[in-house]
């Protein structure tokens, strides 16, 4: 009997240490997959300057082709998300770069507005099937090292949403629509990647099954009313983030060539270097978020960017570009800090928070762009980022989230 409970002892104390190993090879492994998926998506917006001469869209059409990758990507995630949780499907995300392969293809080939429309679709679609699993798998592979290995993921898709507008700079914009073509080599390798991610996965889940891991999950003493609330403030606050954010990505270069006279190409060297400080920002926030809590990391990563944000329009390009840098790296933090949060009000439901954060942060975009777009139309690109430059006060009802005390798993938030 002693023997059998020092046995079970024994075992229970491997499978602790197995559940709080963090699994670092998978994590960049995932992280280089989400550099790779981004970047893809980083082409649609990258390439704006040159279709919009090309076909003489205007900037509500802009918006428009913003609003349906946006919502392609935003509106399945949830439901993704949650079928994973009780279904899980190792190699989905391999199966959604399929669908973004197939988007760059025909975004390459587009021959106007609607087809165009079509090609990001797919992108989209991708996206929706991409995010939540892979986020999944950064939280098993964390080893309770969550807003770490958040980061991790994070950094991955950020990086790859710098590098895309550089190499469509590079790439498309002096030689034409079609060399986009390019871009299907970035879309076949992430399959690679994704599929060796698939076999971990696979494996990680048969082992969970046969209770090989402890999970060891935070709790917390919230109502349920609580938690709701939380979630809602939660979504605002990635509203915040996120309909600044597509004001950038999806304007920044209009704005440059407007305000500044510069080329295309020198537009989108400018926004390199705003989306490479956001890369460069995304890993501070998680770590931090670990040891001091999330809650103030979201404090300082949304309500912190609004004297800079509210400098932006009335500087000179080079503090114009000075100032982005700073709102890039401040900003980055808070999706990751966000999600976690997100993550830790709700246990056991990953890919279901996952797939509604990441979904709701493509559908604010979405609509964000499209509302602003039309507002460029009627008024001036200057004015759409003189509105945009007060968003990111919202981030003051940070202080109406509760402190989670969690057990065991970090520290107070």
């Amino acid at each position: 009997m002693i023997k059998q409970t020092l046995d079970n002892t024994n075992v229970s104390l491997e499978n602790k240490a197995l559940a709080q190993t963090t699994v670092y090879a998978i994590l960049f492994a995932i992280s280089f997959a989400h550099l790779l998926n981004d970047l893809l998506q980083s082409v649609i917006p990258s390439i704006y300057p040159l279709v919009k001469e090309k076909y003489h869209l205007t900037f509500s059409q802009i918006g428009w082709i913003t609003f349906t990758f946006q919502v392609t990507a935003s509106i399945l995630q949830p439901f993704v998300g949650n079928y994973t949780d009780r279904n899980p499907r190792p190699y989905s995300f391999a199966i959604g770069m399929g669908f973004t392969l197939s988007g760059i293809i025909l975004l390459s080939y587009a021959s106007g507005f609607q087809s165009i429309l079509l090609s990001v679709s797919f992108v989209g679609i991708g996206s929706s099937i991409f995010h939540p699993e892979a986020s999944k798998v950064a939280f098993y592979a964390s080893g309770g090292k969550r807003g770490l290995a958040q980061s991790i993921f994070q950094l991955g898709g950020n990086s790859g949403s710098a590098i895309g507008p550089l190499l469509v700079a590079l790439i498309v914009i002096p030689s034409g629509q079609h060399f986009i073509l390019w871009f299907v080599l970035a879309a076949f390798l992430g399959m690679i990647v994704l599929l060796r991610v698939g076999n971990w996965y696979k494996g990680h889940l048969i082992l969970r099954a046969e209770g090989k891991f402890m999970t060891n999950e935070p709790k917390h003493n919230l109502s349920k009313t609580k938690v709701i609330v939380s979630i809602v403030i939660l979504l605002f606050l990635i509203f915040s983030k996120y309909f600044y954010l597509t004001s950038i990505t999806s304007y920044f270069t209009f704005y440059l060539i407007d305000q500044f006279h510069l080329t295309v190409q020198q537009s989108q060297f400018h926004l390199f270097l705003f989306l490479g400080s956001v890369a460069a920002g995304t890993f501070i926030g998680g770590p931090l978020g670990d040891r001091f809590g999330r809650k103030i990391i979201i404090w300082i990563s949304i309500l912190g960017i609004a004297p800079f944000t509210l400098l932006l329009p009335h500087a000179n390009l080079f503090w114009t570009s000075i100032l982005s840098i700073i709102i890039g790296l401040i900003m980055a933090s808070a999706f990751s800090a966000i999600l976690v949060y997100a993550q830790e009000l709700l246990p056991g439901k990953v890919g279901m928070i996952s797939g509604l954060f990441f979904g709701f942060a493509f559908g604010i975009a979405g609509i964000g762009s499209a509302l602003l777009g039309h507002l460029a139309d009627v008024t001036s690109i200057a004015y759409v980022f003189n509105i945009c430059a007060y968003v990111p006060l919202l981030g003051v009802i940070t202080g109406f989230l509760p402190n989670i005390k969690k057990n065991k798993v970090g520290a107070n938030n």
